[in-house]
């Protein structure tokens, strides 16, 4: 079978060169290193548990939805836009778009809330939406997904971030938090990664708040995929440095800052700001096999954490798989990623 690839090597822009395979939603049964079934073309994979199944959400036509009850075999399950790339009011709003990128899922007020990007390649033009559903089982009378439209946008003239790559976060206070953010870096203006208070029924940003700024790259730009979580009385920012979706020739890394307060300052392991560039090492590819392993989540599953991330597959022509690994801490609180499931 015939995989197209189009590797773009003149823009550092996260999805530039994103797989033309995604949009024919080709999806392979393949046995991957660590995960196995449906675990291959998954990009930026988001993970939630209901009810003894794990599920992962992940970039792709409708955004494709894989279940799994033991975190090792896969299988595509459905999608949240089951007969449509995208809703039609993203295609209006942003021209050109061919499906939804890098989907978080989260569960709050009763219903388990799916943020999704819609981007072109390229474009600083983009708009997170939200989508919600009672349950995540497609077997109950109550599966069901409903669109609400746009949450956050970015635009070139106006804004110093990019409106992609949301995650959500609940404070110790069960207040929700939205944080996204990718390369864009606008004059003097701080961008990179943002977080912004929601109200909780809607899931969109509370009347009155504004986003803040919590992590960048000066230099570099490349930063991205942001995911926060509440360990050890902190706040972890994990996010992914370098560069995504060129095959064998990606550099991306999980790195990771923290702080006492959602809203930062975030530190790396040494007290020095991310806003300034600077990150802890959480995983690098290994030169063989596991290409830029990026855009994590954190499953957290009773008292263990999973780090969960896609890689490019060296020994599979570098296409974007599913990795799961155990995440411990060290002595420092610093979390340590293990060998894959």
């Amino acid at each position: 079978m015939n995989l197209l690839y189009l590797k773009t090597m003149s823009t550092p822009r996260r999805h530039r060169s994103l797989f033309a395979f995604m949009l024919s939603g080709l999806t392979l049964t393949a046995t991957a290193f660590g995960q196995q079934g449906d675990v291959t073309h998954v990009h930026d994979p988001a993970i939630i548990k209901e009810n003894g199944t794990y599920y992962i959400f992940s970039t792709g036509h409708g955004v494709p939805i894989r279940s799994s009850s033991d975190l090792k075999n896969w299988e595509l399950s459905g999608r949240i836009f089951e007969n449509e790339a995208v809703p039609e009011w993203t295609a209006e709003m942003i021209p050109g778009t061919r499906f939804p990128w890098a989907p978080d899922v989260s569960y709050f007020n009763g219903r388990f809330h799916v943020y999704y990007s819609i981007s072109t390649f390229g474009s600083q033009r983009s708009v997170i939406g939200l989508a919600t559903s009672p349950t995540l089982d497609p077997e109950s009378p109550d599966y069901q997904w409903t669109d609400h439209g746009m949450v956050i946008d970015s635009k070139p003239e106006r804004d110093s971030f990019n409106a992609i790559d949301a995650n959500l976060i609940m404070d110790s206070d069960g207040n929700p938090w939205l944080n996204w953010g990718s390369f864009h870096w606008r004059d003097t203006t701080p961008g990179g990664i943002m977080i912004q208070a929601l109200d909780k029924e809607s899931g969109k940003p509370k009347e009155g708040s504004e986003a803040i700024h919590i992590a960048g790259r000066p230099e570099q730009r490349s930063i991205e995929a942001p995911f926060i979580i509440r360990a050890n009385d902190a706040y972890y920012l994990f996010v992914s440095f370098d560069h995504c979706c060129r095959g064998v020739d990606s550099t991306y890394r999980i790195m990771v800052g923290r702080s006492e307060s959602i809203t930062g300052p975030y530190v790396d392991h040494e007290g020095r700001p991310m806003t300034e560039g600077n990150a802890y090492e959480v995983l690098a590819g290994d030169g063989n096999r596991v290409i830029g392993p990026g855009h994590n989540s954190v499953l957290k599953d009773g008292d263990r954490h999973y780090l969960v991330h896609h890689f490019y597959d060296a020994e599979n022509e570098g296409i974007p798989t599913l990795q799961i690994r155990p995440m411990s801490w060290d002595d420092e609180g610093w979390p340590i990623a293990g060998e894959p499931l």
